[in-house]
């Protein structure tokens, strides 16, 4: 008998989430590699915030940093873009000085006095292989960087830009997934102990009772060792049923995509 293949070569934190959420989406996306669906405008701006941080953290000024960002959102086309209820391209265009405008507000808070870290990398893509799971997972670290509390170990940067500050990282499973996703990949590459996932979210409107625009957000994995079983036993069982699905159904209720995945179910549009 023919050993049955996984129809994906590797895991991602976004990969996982979305199987999770909405089966036929995730085969869609990253079975069928088909990626139409746009993204709101709040995510093009965090995008072109990661990309003036990457270069800022790789050594440039400020100035050249926020340029590079500026002229990555400008460039994303308008058919990535979900515009909502706006058709015309009068309405688009005013979207678009809205997006650029919340952009530029938001880099400057962040730069106005950045965290300072000792950089080792910006932009980190590793693969890791877990002991027993026959697939690897991946993940993109911000930064590593030489830990402040461990002279022998690395912490894990990762930058969200907000509207609202979010739950403490004990209160958010996502934080923790997304973390350990991390973990592993930076482990593998830098063969020193991994310390702390840092969290550090810029809140893209400026705060009323003028406190700090940025908030960090800690986990130390020395407190956290029984979510590393809780890691490895979601991931091993959904590679598990990857083998074992038969069928990729649509999620109606996913507030992101469930109208788009019901119209791939009905029109028949992947091979599920």
């Amino acid at each position: 008998m023919k050993k049955k293949k996984y129809p994906i070569e590797y895991w991602s934190y976004s990969s996982l989430i979305s199987y999770l959420r909405n089966p036929l989406t995730w085969h869609k996306r990253y079975v069928e590699g088909v990626y139409d669906i746009p993204s709101g405008p709040a995510s093009a701006v965090g995008r072109a915030g990661h990309v003036a941080l990457q270069h800022f953290y790789s050594g440039l000024s400020k100035k050249a940093a926020i340029d590079l960002g500026f002229e990555y959102l400008k460039n994303i086309p308008d058919f990535e873009i979900d515009f909502g209820k706006t058709h015309t391209k009068k309405g688009k265009l005013e979207k678009r000085k809205k997006m650029e405008k919340e952009y530029e507000q938001a880099i400057n808070f962040y730069l106005e006095k950045p965290p300072r870290h000792k950089v080792l990398e910006t932009e980190f893509k590793a693969l890791s292989f877990i002991p027993g799971i026959p697939i690897p997972i991946k993940a993109i670290s911000d930064l590593v960087v030489d830990s402040r509390i461990d002279k022998n170990a690395v912490d894990i940067i990762d930058h969200k830009f907000v509207a609202s500050f979010g739950k403490k990282e004990t209160d958010n499973p996502l934080f923790m997934l997304q973390a350990l996703f991390n973990y592993y990949t930076v482990l593998s590459e830098f063969k020193r102990p991994v310390r702390r996932f840092i969290v550090i979210e810029c809140k893209k409107t400026k705060n009323r009772d003028g406190k700090s625009q940025l908030r960090k957000h800690y986990i130390d994995f020395k407190e956290h060792q029984e979510e590393f079983q809780f890691f490895h036993t979601l991931i091993k069982d959904a590679t598990e049923d990857l083998l074992t699905r038969e069928k990729f159904l649509p999620n109606p209720t996913d507030m992101f995509d469930g109208k788009n995945s019901l119209e791939i179910y009905r029109q028949n549009l992947v091979d599920r």
